[in-house]
């Protein structure tokens, strides 16, 4: 096997519209999702879920700096035990090894359970193309093994596949007619083939889960009996490992344990796990004991050991719960959605491994929307890697596009950037009619980006209205800084000023900061650092501490981003520690505020009636990780909400995501609003204007019978009615 990945944007695309036509995979991938979501959630019942996570991260993350020193320790036992202990430099030298260690016990046919690393430096190939004869028994590796092709998952390889191919591709190796729809009898079918490589292999090649320094011992975790027989039946065993699996001790690899199979396949306990300790008797060998050679691989892992980012990735133990939650995976595919790691991980990985020439497309394709850091039981902040790994191809290959360089320049001069905005809103007349939206696309877009209305921006901005709109409270019980956004302020400022009443009548007085700026996401976005750091410290200039008691944003992403990004933007300033953690300790979305610090109460709103959906941003569900507020609110304010399926799945808005990559944010946004319209749902509501504006958007594109709205709209419209109807009732 050798490089299949996409070198450039432009064939990325088209290999992505046509996965985007593959109905069964889509199916398939679906039915996965759901079930995985469902039995994660039973596996893990019980489990302090974080405790669990910080504890794995922790050792994980205290062992790379000792990488070399633990090698030398598992080494020391187990060459101790019989063993045989090598350290690969690259990939290429790694195969070699194994080659060379065939050709010295007189091997001829070799039998290999399933191995990412083996995977990671195409080994097959390697020894196939040296005259050794190689197969794999993992049932799916050895489908797609058949088929020439890499895995599509890292735990579950041939996903992808339908039982029609699978029984098409059987019928070509046994030369027999298979059913399709009896599935024991094909597998029947591939163990009495396998059983038969069992017998007749000379030598055995298997990955490893753990590498146990303490005690030089191997951890295999699997749920087929095949690794058990490869590491047991032939005379020879090679067991090729990442440097990244070494870990000091048997506790570590056991806490681990705790969270891979239930994070991998939602299984309380893989069906086999497997523990190798040196050199086992074995009739097979002429010596009456195992020949175990094991061979620790680098390929870039101890440098990136030592980056203070990237270091975080090989906290990774490869469970492919980042593919399993990943709504573009759930589009598209592992051949799609990595080169040889599939995923997130995969996107960080293969500039790494493979070279930055396979990532440059890839690793653009990531919504922010953090599904697979919510997932990770490793705590790998695998979207801030992602970032980082785009700006690292850029640096690599000496390019910085103009637009992002246009980006950092517009951003960083606020007067400039709210200049243009303020200009866009004439600019756009002739292309808007009279509603919301602008009807006509400018000529810049294409007609794959015609797949929601884009609204028009304000004629006058939340900030040229603030004098006008400002609540007056004499004496305020809370103080409180309204974080608008680039939306809020200059697209949405009817979401901000619906709440300024509820506020006012709860004795809370509101300052909006003229010097606030964008929050700095969309630069992070961009791969522009500088920049995001460079907002970052307007805003918090801009935002008076010592005279706020919160500050409140309606943006779950300006939300989010200044809560997790602004001490990793301005984390190396001491002089800034106490600023930053005093502000983002203060920073607060509208659904929590309304619900746990004003503690509205239901005879405060009218009851609509209104069935009401409710969409989760991903910002506010996993970045600021406020998941029961919002549904809470909903029910306080009297009105009918209506659960509906995935509502915390990304709506494929990403920011300049849908610009980037028009075909999967449309595909994304169609579920979710076919997913509302099944609900029988007459409004549907969300905490982040950029859902807003992509959920109103399709739902206009596509004639929607249902209404689209920022929670903060739909509390302030039935606080509005009911104290308009105490007043009629008292008059």
């Amino acid at each position: 096997m050798t490089s299949n990945a996409p070198q450039n944007m432009k064939a990325y695309r088209q290999r992505l519209r046509q996965a985007l036509d593959n109905t069964f995979l889509r199916q398939t991938l679906d039915t996965f999702a759901d079930a995985y979501r469902e039995s994660r959630a039973r596996a893990f019942e019980g489990i302090d879920l974080e405790s669990l996570v910080n504890d794995i991260a922790h050792r994980k993350a205290s062992a790379l700096p000792r990488l070399k020193e633990l090698f030398e320790q598992f080494k020391h036992q187990a060459e101790a035990a019989g063993a045989v202990v090598h350290s690969a430099a690259t990939a290429q030298e790694a195969n070699e090894l194994i080659a060379a260690i065939a050709r010295e016990h007189g091997v001829r046919k070799i039998i290999k359970s399933k191995s990412m690393t083996a995977e990671e430096t195409f080994l097959n190939s390697h020894l196939e193309q040296e005259g050794f004869h190689v197969t794999e028994t993992d049932l799916g590796e050895w489908i797609i093994q058949l088929r020439g092709e890499g895995p599509s998952h890292m735990v579950l390889p041939a996903i992808h596949l339908s039982r029609h191919q699978v029984a098409e591709l059987f019928e070509k190796v046994t030369g027999e007619k298979h059913n399709p729809d009896d599935i024991e009898k094909m597998v029947k079918v591939a163990r009495r083939t396998l059983r038969r490589a069992y017998l007749e292999a000379d030598m055995g090649i298997s990955g490893a889960n753990f590498a146990v320094a303490e005690t030089g011992t191997l951890g295999l975790v699997t749920n087929e009996g095949n690794a058990r027989l490869v590491t047991t039946l032939p005379r020879v065993h090679v067991a090729l490992v990442g440097y990244d699996k070494l870990m000091p001790d048997l506790e570590t690899a056991l806490t681990i344990l705790k969270a891979l199979p239930r994070n991998a396949t939602g299984q309380i306990i893989s069906t086999y796990v497997t523990w190798i300790t040196g050199a086992t008797e074995c009739a097979a060998s002429p010596t009456g004991r195992k020949i175990l050679h094991i061979i620790f691989l680098d390929n870039g892992r101890l440098h990136l050991a030592k980056d203070p980012v990237f270091s975080q990735a090989l906290q990774c133990v490869r469970c492919g719960a980042c593919a399993n939650v990943c709504p573009i995976y759930r589009l598209v595919g592992g051949h799609n959605y990595g080169h040889v790691y599939i995923g997130a991980i995969g996107l960080i990985l293969t500039a790494f491994y493979h070279g930055v020439p396979n990532a440059r497309a890839l690793v653009m394709n990531c919504l922010n929307c953090q599904a697979c850091k919510a997932v990770c039981p490793a705590g790998i902040d695998l979207p801030y890697l992602i970032k980082n790994t785009v700006r690292h191809v850029l640096q690599a290959e000496n390019r910085r596009p103009v637009k992002k360089r246009l980006l950092s320049l517009v951003l960083k001069d606020r007067k400039l950037f709210h200049f243009l905005l303020r200009r866009a809103s004439l600019v756009q007349k002739p292309l808007a009619g009279e509603g919301p939206f602008i009807r006509h696309l400018p000529l810049f877009f294409d007609k794959t980006h015609g797949f929601r209305s884009l609204p028009v921006i304000a004629a006058t901005p939340l900030r040229d209205r603030w004098a006008a709109v400002r609540p007056h409270v004499a004496n305020p019980a809370l103080r409180v800084t309204l974080f608008g956004g680039c939306l809020i302020d200059f697209v949405y400022p009817e979401q901000a000023q619906a709440i300024l009443p509820l506020l006012a009548d709860h004795q809370v007085s509101v300052d909006y900061p003229q010097a606030q700026t964008c929050c700095g996401l969309p630069a992070l976005m961009a791969a522009e650092p500088e920049t995001a750091r460079h907002l970052a410290l307007q805003n918090l200039k801009a935002v008076d501490l010592d005279h706020t008691d919160w500050i409140l944003t309606l943006c779950a992403s300006c939300g989010s981003h200044m809560k997790e990004n602004y001490p990793k933007l301005l984390g190396d300033d001491p002089t800034l520690a106490d600023q930053i953690r005093r502000f983002t300790a203060k920073v607060i979305d509208f659904s929590s505020f309304v619900k746990e610090v004003l503690k509205v109460s239901d005879d405060e709103f009218m009851a609509t009636g209104v069935k009401t959906a409710y969409h989760a941003p991903c910002h506010l569900c996993r970045g600021l990780k406020v998941v029961d507020a919002p549904r809470e609110v909903l029910k306080t304010a009297n009105m009918n909400y209506v659960p509906t399926r995935d509502e915390d799945v990304c709506c494929g808005f990403g920011g300049s995501y849908s610009l980037e990559f028009p075909e999967i944010s449309a595909e994304l946004l169609k579920r979710k609003l076919d997913n509302v319209a099944a609900s029988g749902a007459d409004m549907l509501v969300t905490d982040c204007p950029g859902c807003v504006l992509q959920l109103r958007g399709g739902a206009d594109k596509q004639g929607r019978s249902f209404e689209v709205c920022h929670i903060a709209e739909a509390v302030a419209r039935a606080y509005q009615g009911a104290k308009k109807a105490l007043v009629e009732k008292s008059s």
